[in-house]
């Protein structure tokens, strides 16, 4: 049995590829901070839901039983969502990079990929303590 097999480890191997990935693509939206007409580009989130259905885990959804249940994602009556602007400022020249906001998803970036890879360590520990080859 691998690692990967345990799906708590492939779930964190998933997400810090992922991490990988946007750090890049971030990187590359500063270097070209001043490069004319460049579009600042991002990563689409990871689906759980998408990827335990590419896996073949079935899963369950939630059923609404009572008109006073709510469902993941609605809204009450009067509770406004907050959503994430996606507008940005575009300079005369055309660049649309804001170095504020790239900064700021690279520290997120930063702060994601270290928790995942903290967990992962400490999984390893506590299979290697499960087995006896604490050293």
């Amino acid at each position: 049995m691998a690692i990967t097999d345990v799906a708590l480890f492939s779930a964190l191997k998933t997400r810090m590829n992922w991490l990988q990935q946007r750090q890049s693509l971030l990187a590359e939206n500063v270097a070209n901070a001043d490069t004319p007409h460049y579009r600042p580009r991002d990563l689409s989130p990871i689906d759980p839901a998408a990827a335990r259905r590419q896996q073949g885990g079935g899963g369950l959804a939630p059923v609404r039983t009572n008109p006073g249940h709510m469902l993941p994602g609605m809204a009450t009556n009067g509770e406004a969502r907050a959503k994430e602007s996606d507008a940005f400022e575009v300079r005369p020249r055309g660049n649309a990079v804001s170095l504020e906001q790239e900064m700021m998803k690279v520290t997120e970036t930063q702060l994601d990929y270290q928790l995942a890879s903290g967990l992962y360590s400490r999984g390893i520990g506590l299979l290697k303590t499960a087995l006896g080859r604490r050293a």
